[in-house]
C-alpha cells in the first residue's frame, strides 16, 4: 500500500482546478491556463501535471509542445516554470514532477525540453539545476530582466518612490489635456495601427493582429485584461494592453503614435494601468523587461536605442529583478545544436 505523502503525479484537464492550483504555487500569468488556450491558437498544445502528496499540491507545469518543420519531432517548452521552490519543494515532489514531465515529452518525441523558471537569481537554482540534468540554454524567451513595482503601498506612496522626471511628466500628461480610457474588442484594430508604428519607428518585430485580438479574447473572458488607451482631442495617441493574474500585473504590450509625443501620454497611461492592477487586488506590476546587463554596462546602454525604453522603465521606481533564464533538458544530442539555432532563427524572425 502507497505511504499517503507519497508525491503523485497527474494529469489536469479541469481550468478551475488548474488555475486553482497553480495559483497556489505562486504561478505567473505565463503558467495559466487561459495562456494555454491562448497559445493553442498558433500551432501549441499544453499538457498541465501537478504533484501533490496527499492532498497538498507541491509543485506542477503546464508544457507547451509545437510540432518542428517535417512533423518527427517536437519542442517543449514550460515557460515561466515549473512551478516549484527549489529552496522548499521536497526533492521527491521535484524528481516526480521531472519524471512526468520527461515522460510526456518522450512520448511527443520532443528533442529537447526547455523551462523558464519565474525564480530570481540568487536562490543557487543554476546547481539546483544542473544536479537534475539541464544546461544553460543558449536561447532566453521571456525577458530576463525586468522592473517590479510594489502596489501594496497607497496611490501617493507609489508615485512618491518614482523618479521626479516620472512623476511630473505623469501629472504633465494630465496638464496637457491627455485623457485615458479602458477600451474595448472594438479598438483592437486601432490598438494595432500603433503597433505596426511603434515597430517601425523603433526596430522591433510585432505578432499579427490575430494574436493580440485572441490573448484578449482568452482573458477578456475572464475579466483579466485591459486595453488602456491614452487620447488627445480623440486622437489615440498611445495604448497598452496590461493582464492580471492572481496578485499580479503584467504590462505586455504597448504601443504609442508619433505625433503628439511632447505630451507624455505614456507616462500617464502607465499609471492609470498601475491603478487599475492596485484596484484588482495586485501587489506586484511587472514592466517587462528592460535589457539585461550589469550595472557597470548600464551607462553603455543608455547611449543605445534601448535608452530610451530603458530609462522609460526605470523612472517608475520599484526593483529591478533578474531571473535565472531558459535551461534545456536535450533528449537528442545529436540534434540539438541544429534545432537551437533554428529556435533562434525562429525568434529573430
Amino acid at each position: 500500500m502507497l505511504n499517503q505523502t507519497t508525491p503523485q503525479a497527474s494529469f489536469v484537464t479541469s481550468a478551475h482546478d488548474w488555475d486553482r492550483d497553480a495559483k497556489q504555487l505562486s504561478g505567473g500569468l505565463l503558467q495559466s491556463w487561459a495562456w494555454g488556450e491562448f497559445k493553442a491558437r498558433f500551432g501549441w498544445q499544453a499538457e498541465r501535471i501537478v504533484v501533490a502528496e496527499g492532498t497538498h499540491v507541491t509543485a506542477a507545469a503546464q508544457v507547451l509542445f509545437r510540432r518542428l518543420p517535417g512533423g518527427l519531432w517536437t519542442t517543449a517548452y514550460v515557460p515561466k516554470g515549473p512551478l516549484l521552490d527549489p529552496r522548499t519543494t521536497p526533492d521527491a515532489s521535484a524528481q516526480t514532477l521531472f519524471s512526468a514531465l520527461h515522460r510526456a515529452c518522450r512520448r511527443r518525441r520532443a528533442a529537447f525540453l526547455k523551462v523558464e523558471p519565474d525564480w530570481e537569481e540568487g536562490l543557487q537554482a543554476h546547481a539546483w539545476l544542473e544536479s537534475h540534468g539541464f544546461l544553460p540554454s543558449p536561447q532566453t524567451v521571456q525577458p530576463q530582466r525586468t522592473v517590479l513595482i510594489d502596489l501594496r503601498p497607497d496611490e501617493g506612496a507609489i508615485l512618491a518612490q518614482m523618479k521626479p522626471k516620472a512623476r511630473y511628466n505623469i501629472h504633465l500628461a494630465e496638464r496637457k489635456g491627455v485623457q485615458v480610457r479602458f477600451g474595448s474588442a472594438e479598438g483592437l484594430s486601432r490598438f494595432y495601427q500603433l503597433l505596426q508604428v511603434t515597430g517601425q519607428r523603433d526596430g522591433f518585430g510585432i505578432h499579427t493582429q490575430e494574436y493580440y485580438a485572441q490573448a484578449y479574447r482568452h482573458f477578456g473572458a475572464q475579466d483579466a485584461v485591459a486595453l488602456v488607451e491614452a487620447l488627445y482631442q480623440d486622437e489615440m495617441l498611445a495604448a497598452l494592453m496590461v493582464f492580471a493574474w492572481g496578485k499580479r500585473a503584467w504590462y505586455m504590450y504597448g504601443a504609442s503614435s508619433n505625433a503628439e509625443r511632447q505630451r507624455m501620454p505614456n507616462h500617464l497611461l502607465q499609471w492609470e494601468a498601475m491603478r487599475w492592477a492596485k484596484a484588482r487586488g495586485c501587489e506586484v506590476y511587472d514592466l517587462w523587461g528592460i535589457p539585461d546587463v550589469a550595472a557597470a554596462e548600464e551607462q553603455g546602454v543608455l547611449s543605445t536605442g534601448m535608452g530610451g525604453l530603458y530609462r522609460f522603465k526605470r523612472g517608475f521606481g520599484g526593483r529591478v529583478a533578474r531571473f535565472v533564464g531558459a535551461w534545456d533538458y536535450v533528449y537528442d544530442r545529436p540534434l540539438y545544436p541544429l534545432l537551437t539555432k533554428a529556435w533562434s532563427w525562429r525568434q529573430n524572425l
